[in-house]
């Protein structure tokens, strides 16, 4: 009865989450709907970079050629040991508008990334700033449309949904299953609610009002966050100011981790943060993981009933619709669910595990002890 009742109850809460999830995503406008403005206000986009040689240059391709006038970009070069600086300079000899500021060495107390970007805005004036990344590409129309929404609707900050996008179509369907579990934590849709305590924050994305970035203390405040982009989000919310999300299927682009390694030691660096460096709740989001996404459908089909399997067939049905209505997710992908949950159950354990072992963590090859993480949080 035990093995009845958690199936039912894990088949009520897979319909629930799936209908709440499309219809969520329907709340979210589509950024490439949005008007262009006619009148834009002064931007500063800032680039952090660090030992980018492999993605730069296309993505300063495209940022180089924005269909935005009154703007600058402002790349922070972050001790890069590669083809980065010679890459930057280059670029800079066919776009004045770029400018080049280095750091050679940082600062105690900084994670290299919140450093560099924190840089960027101290050499700005403008009244809006984009915090983006290095490996985004940008339709020519992304930043007018986002800045002519943000304007219109009298924003303080807001992000926009990447398109993920990988060579490898097992790694895509890892990322429909990540997404899934982000957006039911995160909910975008509501960010701009403010009676919602939901707020959003995404590195490939963070527009900001100058004012509204002062008022919350500026990336001073979340100097030691490796999760800087979410913390971000969640102080603007915290101090009632006004964001919102928009989808960027096509017009904001991004090669987020090319193989399943570079995921795995991509989490390395924020999977305990988002636990609050709590061993505790680091464990419990695992067997959660577990118990929610990894095994239900494998064990309901095996192991159950035909009642039970019933079950598992209308978890399975749902997960299929999702993928079909939510773009550029493949059907196949919620086959892919039970791996994708074990696997990111794995690289959240031993992201966990090795930063324990460590007793910090290793990021561009600067080293942060737990103790003083958990001293910033």
């Amino acid at each position: 009865m035990v093995f009845f009742y958690y199936s039912l109850a894990i088949c009520t809460i897979t319909v629930f989450l799936n209908f709440h999830l499309l219809i969520g995503f329907k709340k979210i406008k589509q950024l490439s709907k949005q008007p262009l403005i006619e009148e834009p206000p002064s931007l500063a986009i800032i680039i952090a970079v660090s030992n980018e040689e492999d993605d730069l240059e296309k993505a300063l391709q495209s940022i180089c050629n924005i269909n935005y006038q009154n703007c600058r970009v402002i790349v922070i070069n972050d001790r890069s040991t590669d083809r980065t600086a010679e890459i930057l300079v280059n670029f800079k000899l066919g776009y004045p508008q770029l400018n080049i500021l280095t750091i050679n060495t940082l600062p105690d107390g900084w994670l290299g990334k919140n450093n560099a970007l924190y840089q960027g805005y101290r050499n700005s004036t403008e009244e809006w700033l984009l915090f983006t990344d290095a490996d985004i590409v940008f339709h020519p129309d992304a930043i007018n449309r986002a800045l002519g929404y943000a304007v219109n609707n009298q924003l303080d900050h807001m992000t926009i949904l990447p398109d993920l996008v990988s060579g490898s179509a097992l790694l895509n369907s890892v990322f429909a299953t990540l997404c899934i579990m982000l957006m039911i934590d995160m909910k975008p849709w509501d960010a701009k609610n403010p009676k919602s305590k939901s707020s959003s924050g995404i590195g490939a994305f963070n527009l900001v009002r100058r004012s509204a970035y002062e008022k919350i203390g500026t990336h001073a405040k979340i100097r030691l966050r490796p999760d800087d982009d979410l913390q971000l989000g969640m102080k603007i919310k915290l101090a009632n100011l006004k964001q919102d999300v928009l989808a960027g299927k096509g017009y904001v682009c991004l090669e987020w981790y090319k193989s399943f390694r570079q995921l795995a030691n991509g989490v390395l660096k924020n999977s305990f943060a988002i636990a609050d460096y709590k061993l505790t709740t680091a464990i419990a989001n695992v067997l959660f993981i577990l118990i929610a996404i990894a095994l239900p459908m494998p064990v309901m089909f095996i192991f159950g009933t035909t009642t039970i399997r019933l079950m598992a067939a209308i978890m399975l049905f749902c997960h299929i619709t999702y993928m079909i209505i939510v773009p550029p997710n493949k059907w196949w992908y919620a086959l892919m669910i039970p791996f994708s949950g074990f696997f990111i159950a794995w690289i959240f354990l031993r992201a966990t595990a090795i930063t324990i072992v460590r007793g910090g963590i290793y990021w561009r090859e600067s080293f942060y002890s737990l103790k003083m993480l958990k001293e910033e949080n």
